[in-house]
């Protein structure tokens, strides 16, 4: 029988042994954990591993929980033990007996010879009887006394680079702001040298207080109150995690459910950084600006990595200078800051915050970065392409771009025809409820609504709307597609669209059309995609003449909330007015006659 992994045997003794996680071994120094277990019996050390391995990993999760050293620690730490020490020797001058105490010690020294008859000719005796009395009249020069011996102490080891004399104060520091930190690092030392000096300083000031003088300020210039993020934690129930998930629960705007779960991650990114007890109004722009420095350097999917397995932010971004993986483009650092923007914008609302930290601090967008559309050429190829005419099996994306006899009539198919000729977005298409497309004054019409499933979302309380059915799509065989829906039983239009475990509907198939593009020739790098269609019905709207102000809160859902798109109910002059919109969508040189039903 095969030993426990975790159980090590080296002569006739037993050890616990455990790897030591890649993300952890360069602050940890070793790439493997060894503890004798003290014993040479088997069960025996069986019984006693655990205990060890669990240790192990409490350890390996607290080491995980902590946040890098910043300047704004080393600041803050000097400050707080400046201050520390001078509350301190307050208290301790404040218990300092005064004539009266002493008086009242020398009557029961007195008292107690009498009642003990102490011979006050023995020395020891004596010495016995008042020594409390002793104590109490020279507690204040012992006092004074000992904080000088430590000042010149602390002045010599600062100068020898010994740090001895701070270092339980280093630690507890590091402890209770779970920092993440090298005992052997340079910055240990530094932090280490701050704190003597600021010990030296606040030494200073209590003996200048023996002498009656309590105006005495700091003359090392470091030792000043900390200007940077403070680290004070979080009310309960007020930490920024928490109040997200206020904000969450009010969605003020009725953001999609993806949406504000992608917002959940970007906010959590940011607390990543910042670490889960900073406070609420410490979300200035100082720490925004450093997050957003870290974000312009983030690896592409590094949370799905297993080369950055474990690791915060910070450590993502340092490892990947060894590593070199691609790093994340503008647009999804500009997206990171949107989702946090309008959390601060809610916080701003609520009195947590004065102002949005993020106000300002997007980054521009390349020029030249306006969205690829179709041009007629490559609709034609697309649309006479395996997904569309026939692939050697439905079942898998790469034998979807090869010619075959297996048709796709499902949810890959009709998508990327009606947002061909709706401009709707993919997930509003595929989500559509059978009873969404139906007659209206003699018009078929698609309704992008949250209304009858509560498994559906739309981007914004505005992105719900009632959108004309295009003649091309009936003639496709849309409505016949739909109405053998109905008959089968489905309630869905297109039941097997599902969402992933973000809770995203389409994420999937949009990352899997992208490649099935570049498979059949027609996308080299970043372009197309299946918002290209979105934006070409846009272009199509131009050229038959309308404004993006007429069609975008109309059609593509670029409008305030209403209850005609809730409801899906309209007066008839308004549908055919919408009607007119989406007849006037063409695309010259577009032929798909052999897509006939």
């Amino acid at each position: 029988m095969a030993r426990l992994s975790y159980l090590l045997r080296r002569g006739a003794s037993y050890y616990a042994r455990a790897r030591v996680p890649l993300d952890l071994i360069d602050m940890m120094g070793k790439s493997e954990l060894v503890k004798a277990l003290g014993t040479k019996d088997e069960n025996e050390a069986k019984r006693l591993l655990w205990p060890v391995v669990e240790a192990w990993n409490r350890q390996f999760d607290d080491m995980r929980s902590r946040r890098m050293l910043t300047a704004d620690d080393k600041a803050d730490a000097v400050w707080q033990h400046y201050t520390g020490i001078l509350a301190r020797d307050e208290q301790v001058r404040q218990s300092m007996p005064i004539a009266a105490d002493i008086e009242a010690a020398t009557e029961r020294a007195v008292e107690r010879v009498r009642r003990e008859d102490i011979d006050i000719s023995d020395p020891l005796a004596t010495l016995d009887a008042v020594l409390d009395v002793m104590v109490l009249k020279h507690r204040r020069e012992f006092d004074a006394q000992g904080r000088r011996a430590k000042l010149d102490a602390m002045r010599k080891h600062l100068v020898e680079g010994e740090a001895a004399l701070i270092a339980d104060e280093v630690d507890d520091y590091i402890e209770r702001n779970k920092l993440l930190i090298d005992p052997l690092s340079p910055d240990r030392g530094d932090l280490a040298r701050k704190m003597m000096r600021s010990e030296i300083e606040s030494l200073e000031r209590t003996i200048e207080r023996d002498q009656g003088d309590y105006s005495g300020t700091p003359k090392d210039p470091i030792v000043k109150p900390a200007s940077g993020t403070s680290r004070e934690q979080a009310a309960p129930g007020e930490g920024i995690m928490e109040l997200f998930e206020q904000y969450a629960a009010e969605n003020p705007k009725g953001i999609a459910t993806d949406t504000i779960a992608q917002a959940r991650r970007d906010v959590g990114s940011f607390v990543d950084f910042v670490g889960s007890t900073c406070p609420v109004q410490r979300m200035d722009k100082k720490a925004v600006r450093e997050w957003k420095a870290l974000l312009m350097k983030y690896p592409v999917k590094a949370t799905e990595s297993s080369v950055f397995a474990g690791m915060k932010l910070a450590q993502i971004v340092r490892h990947n200078e060894k590593v070199g993986k691609p790093v994340i483009t503008v647009r999804t650092v500009n997206r990171y800051l949107a989702g946090f923007s309008a959390f601060c914008s809610w916080l701003v609302n609520h009195g947590y915050l004065d102002s949005n930290p993020a106000d300002g601090m997007f980054l521009k967008k390349t020029k030249g970065s306006k969205p690829l559309v179709f041009t007629s050429d490559q609709l034609n190829t697309l649309f006479k392409s395996p997904l569309f005419i026939g692939c050697r099996s439905a079942d898998e994306w790469r034998n979807i771009a090869k010619l075959g006899n297996a048709r796709i009539r499902d949810h890959r198919y009709w998508v990327p025809l009606v947002m061909l000729f709706s401009g709707a977005r993919p997930a509003e298409v595929a989500q559509l409820a059978v009873a969404d497309v139906r007659q209206e004054h003699g018009h078929w019409i698609m309704h992008i609504t949250t209304e009858g499933d509560h498994d559906k979302s739309v981007k914004t309380e505005g992105s719900m709307r009632v959108v004309p059915v295009h003649p091309e799509l009936i003639r496709l065989g849309f409505i016949k597609y739909r109405d053998g829906m109905k008959a089968a039983g489905h309630s869905r239009l297109f039941p097997e669209a599902k969402r992933n475990s973000r809770g995203q509907m389409m994420s999937e198939f949009s990352r899997e059309f992208g490649r099935y593009l570049t498979r059949i020739g027609m996308k080299v790098g970043r372009g197309l995609s299946l918002y290209s269609f979105r934006h070409g019905v846009a272009d199509a709207f131009r050229r038959a003449g309308y404004l993006d102000e007429q069609f975008g809160p109309i059609v593509l859902g670029h409008a305030s909330a209403t209850m005609t798109g809730r409801y899906g109910m309209m007066p008839q002059g308004m549908l055919e007015q919408r009607v007119e919109y989406v007849n006037s969508i063409a695309y010259p040189g577009l032929d798909l006659m052999h897509l006939s039903p």
